[in-house]
């Protein structure tokens, strides 16, 4: 599980930490991923109300975003300040757009999208922060600055000082919209490169964008929209051109692969719409292809797969590779679409129920009803591939003309489509899938509340590695690193983590290596 963090001081590892990250790093070789999914930084476990304790295994919400750790973000600043490197994708940001140069950052740096552009170009030919390859980010390289310990602060008024945005601010600058100029809080979108291969609002074609602000993917309009000329925020980006290129494999047996970024997905979904409890519940107990450690995908892993060159008007498809199975749907308008699906990120907000909505990502049209005052009809506002909310349960029919200035289509009952880290073994049996002997990867107790005994056969002397990992593949405590004599073998975890600190409650891995072969047994820790 993460553990809990503070806005203020995520970062600030202690060297002991630090050195035991080395070492762990030195034991455990990373996959060949050029498109690693940074953590959404959700650390707070919700019900559909307020934040909760962590549920345990087998209880309501477990399975949720924050019980789940992945690559834990990590940014390192320039020394003249003026540019950010992701430790994780390898992609270095501009940290302040103040693209008017009178070096305060605020909404008269917002650009149009033709601005957007050649703005770029003065970057480049003033070799900005010493480099000259500056590039608009694709809406997948933008996505991963995203951090869901924000509050959406939709609907808020009173000053923004006690508002914690939708990005790093120890490392990003930020400005919430100017109400003095009539922007509200949330004016705080921020332009990517990619292109809407349809259109919002009937006719008006569009480029996604993410809101720092309120914590969301839409479809702007490109070219002006409604609301006249449409001025968004720039975050340009260099390094790391693969990243957000997926490698899908077919792996014949029901699932894909994505060998980019380590993860393994149902190909098909589950075939209906569930609240979102649900769809927590579902997810924890399948067992499926011969694993049983499937998890409801959260908010940055679901947006992975993603394709932004397809939608329903353009291609006839939801937007995702063809090697995925959609169950078809007819959406508000009546059109034959596609669901939206259902993420384990809560979509915390700022009223006195914080954990009402989850994040759901739009594989269909992003239906909203909209339009002139009494000609509103329900259209696609925010395109296919777009990232909102819905509540985590209630009747749809509850809402019939949606929900904000889009109306955007409120369904609760949205789709699940389960996934897993590649790398991890299924603990099912004792052979593989190719019938070779397994090494009995085995844990007791487990649950545990304080110490437990990993135990393990070896047919002979074997170099071992013994790791505890958390379920995105990060090592949290590194147990053995040597050879092991043959025969049954308890190695003991004292639950404790390199600093002297008690894990923090959750699921974690154990994970053996020996003779070129890895298992993985799950462990959760119950205190």
């Amino acid at each position: 599980m993460k553990t809990p963090r503070t806005h203020a001081n995520r970062l600030r590892f202690s060297p002991a930490l630090v050195l035991a990250a080395w070492f762990c790093a030195t034991l455990t070789p990373t996959a060949s991923a050029q498109y690693p999914v940074v953590d959404t930084g959700q650390s707070v476990c919700y019900d559909t109300v307020d934040e909760i304790s962590p549920p345990l295994p087998g209880g309501a919400f477990h399975g949720q975003d924050a019980q789940y750790d992945g690559n834990l973000p990590s940014f390192t600043l320039s020394g003249d300040a003026l540019t950010v490197y992701d430790n994780n994708t390898g992609l270095t940001w501009v940290r302040q757009p103040d693209t008017d140069g009178n070096g305060i950052f605020d909404s008269d740096d917002k650009l149009t999208w033709i601005e957007l552009h050649s703005y770029v170009t003065t970057l480049n030919d003033e070799s900005f922060g010493g480099y000259d390859d500056w590039r608009v980010p694709t809406i997948k390289e933008l996505y991963s600055l995203i951090d869901f310990s924000g509050i959406d602060p939709s609907g808020y008024t009173g000053g923004t000082s006690g508002l914690i945005p939708f990005i790093d601010i120890d490392y990003f600058d930020f400005v919430y919209g100017d109400e003095a100029a009539g922007e509200r809080i949330i004016d705080a979108q921020y332009w990517s490169g990619t292109e809407y291969v349809d259109a919002v609002f009937g006719s008006e074609p569009a480029v996604f964008g993410v809101n720092f602000a309120d914590g969301r993917i839409k479809g702007y309009p490109r070219d002006g929209g409604p609301g006249g000329t449409m001025r968004q925020f720039a975050r340009y980006v260099r390094g790391n051109a693969d990243y957000g290129v997926n490698q899908l494999t077919d792996n014949g047996d029901g699932t894909v692969t994505d060998l980019a970024t380590g993860l393994m997905w149902m190909q098909a979904d589950n075939g209906d719409g569930l609240i979102w409890e649900d769809a927590l519940a579902f997810a924890e107990a399948l067992t499926a292809a011969g694993y049983d450690d499937w998890r409801l995908p959260n908010a940055k892993e679901l947006q992975t797969i993603v394709d932004y060159t397809r939608s329903p008007s353009t291609t006839g498809s939801p937007a995702i590779d063809p090697l995925f199975a959609c169950t078809a749907i007819l959406n508000e308008a009546g059109d034959p679409d596609y669901p939206c699906y259902w993420t384990s990120t809560t979509h915390a907000n700022w009223t006195a129920t914080p954990g009402c909505y989850a994040a759901y990502v739009a594989f269909g049209r992003a239906m909203g009803y909209f339009g002139p005052p009494g000609m509103e009809d329900w259209v696609d506002v925010h395109g296919a591939g777009a990232q909102r909310s819905d509540p985590k349960q209630g009747d749809p029919n509850d809402w019939p003309y949606g929900h904000g200035p889009q109306g955007d289509a409120i369904r609760i009952f949205n789709y699940v489509r389960c996934v897993r880290d590649a790398d991890s073994s299924s603990s099912e049996g004792d052979l593989d899938l190719d019938g070779a002997t397994r090494l009995g990867l085995r844990i007791a107790p487990n649950p545990t509340l304080a110490q437990t005994t990993v135990r393990f056969r070896l047919p002979t002397a074997q170099t071992v590695t013994l790791e505890i990992v958390a379920p995105g593949g990060r090592c949290v405590r590194a147990l053995h690193a040597g050879t092991v004599s043959a025969g049954e073998q308890a190695i003991v975890w004292d639950g404790l983590l390199p600093t002297g600190r008690s894990a923090s409650p959750g699921i974690y891995f154990a994970r053996l290596r020996a003779a070129g072969r890895q298992e993985t047994a799950r462990l959760i820790v119950a205190r």
